[in-house]
């Protein structure tokens, strides 16, 4: 999607959503926008920082597409744009998609590994019960004869 701002033509990047993902200011600043449209004013007092850093931010996602300014009066209202999101995501799912086949590979070696220790814990019992029950006889061999 090609956009004209300020008479240069700029392309939706991957890149730039990325670059500005990066800070967590900024991602702070689209959680805050999921909620709504708000001026610039609102969105400054919520964070720590200096209402220029705070500009700062919202021109990098602005430039980044990932929110869109308007005029209201003399407010400048942000508000969340979730295009440049979807080719963060679409790009995401090829991860998603090796991680939940690796957690599927993980979760069955583990159920595998699971069950052979539980065989093992079992076997060891068992084990430990006849070891018990042979020094026992060998201690008191009549305890275990068959009475007539």
């Amino acid at each position: 999607m090609v956009t004209h701002m300020r008479h240069r033509s700029v392309t939706h990047s991957r890149e730039a959503a990325f670059s500005a993902l990066a800070d967590p200011t900024r991602r702070a600043v689209l959680d805050l926008l999921r909620a709504g449209t708000r001026p610039a004013g609102e969105i400054a007092r919520a964070f720590p920082v200096s209402r220029p850093a705070i500009s700062k931010h919202l021109r990098i996602l602005r430039r980044a597409h990932l929110v869109e300014e308007r005029r209201e009066g003399r407010h400048r209202m942000y508000q969340l744009n979730p295009e440049p999101l979807k080719a963060v995501d679409s790009w995401l799912e090829q991860y998603r998609s090796f991680w939940s086949a690796s957690l599927a590979t993980l979760k069955s070696f583990v159920e595998t590994e699971y069950d052979k220790e539980q065989a093992h814990a079992r076997a060891q019992r068992e084990k430990g019960k006849t070891r018990e029950r042979n020094e026992a006889i060998y201690a008191d061999p009549n305890k275990f004869t068959k009475e007539k």
